[in-house]
């Protein structure tokens, strides 16, 4: 996992969305939806406390503990250690039951940020044990960073994020505004906020950018939540049978008619559905249910 623990360019936006949406659909597919509801609690911010007066080998056994409890894995034990690296973390990803994370040396006096890297190595633990990867090392972490955010532990990615005149730090591959999308989609389905337990106050900002990106997707056309100005697009689009390329819907002809294409705004699986008006539709993967106007 990289970080930047200086003063340096961090990156914003939203350059990695399409693999994000990607991974969010992949966690639906393997776990099912009933699956995806078993971490419907976040990670409690006292489990991952981690004070500089506590014992500093102890306390990240603590929290690795913590953080095996909550991505469910009871028969995986974490050895973790501490030495010099250009990276934030990194785990040996074997066949188990053990697993060890090494934690880069700075953690031994940024305890507070224990519990983020430890997030994001032990997602990678339940990654491998899911059989679940993306092909390439930088979409397989932005997997790793995204699994953590949606399955509520990667909370404290995002609040690693801190920025001041003299230093920055962020830790993970997604951008703090892609970290905050994540969280706003999972608060979306779950109906938990996260922004009570940051503690920093650039974490959020990019919560609420993030927040802001996932409501768009939710009030896209063909969905009935869309505005008027999407609403005026989509009958336009309709008319010719057209749609923008990479957009958020296409249309399809067939036997049956004219069909609409979109993605659900809570898995991002893609939807096809005729065009008949108003319709309630539920997707096929996650099971939401879609009020949509086509």
């Amino acid at each position: 996992m990289p970080e930047s623990p200086r003063r340096s360019p961090v990156e914003h936006g939203f350059p990695h969305l399409d693999t994000v949406r990607s991974a969010i659909t992949a966690l639906y597919r393997r776990l099912s939806v009933d699956g995806v509801e078993r971490y419907a609690a976040s990670l409690a911010p006292g489990d991952a406390a981690f004070a500089d007066a506590d014992d500093l080998h102890l306390g990240a056994q603590r929290v690795a503990r913590a953080m095996v409890r909550h991505y469910r894995l009871p028969d995986a034990r974490m050895v973790v250690a501490f030495r010099s690296m250009e990276h934030a973390g990194s785990v040996e990803l074997a066949a188990g039951p053990e697993y060890f994370v090494e934690l880069n040396d700075r953690f031994r006096t940024h305890r507070r940020d224990v519990g983020a890297a430890l997030a994001h190595e032990v997602a990678h633990v339940l990654l491998h044990r899911l059989g679940l990867e993306f092909p390439g090392t930088r979409d397989n972490e932005i997997l790793t960073d995204t699994t953590a955010a949606y399955l509520g532990a990667g909370w404290l990615l995002l609040d690693a994020f801190r920025e001041d005149a003299v230093t920055s730090q962020k830790l993970g591959y997604l951008t703090p505004e892609e970290f905050g999308y994540v969280l706003a989609e999972r608060a979306l389905v779950f109906g938990e906020d996260p922004s009570p337990w940051f503690t920093s106050p650039q974490a959020y900002a990019a919560y609420t950018e993030g927040r802001a990106r996932a409501l768009r997707d939710a009030a896209q056309p063909p969905l009935t939540a869309a505005g008027w100005a999407g609403r005026l697009r989509y009958a336009r689009d309709r008319r010719s049978a057209s749609g923008v390329p990479g957009g958020p819907y296409a249309f399809e002809s067939g036997g049956d008619g004219l069909r609409v294409a979109f993605p659900c705004p809570t898995c991002h699986q893609w939807n096809r559905v005729p065009v008949r008006g108003r319709v309630r539709v539920r997707c096929a993967l996650c099971r939401a249910v879609l009020d949509c106007t086509t």
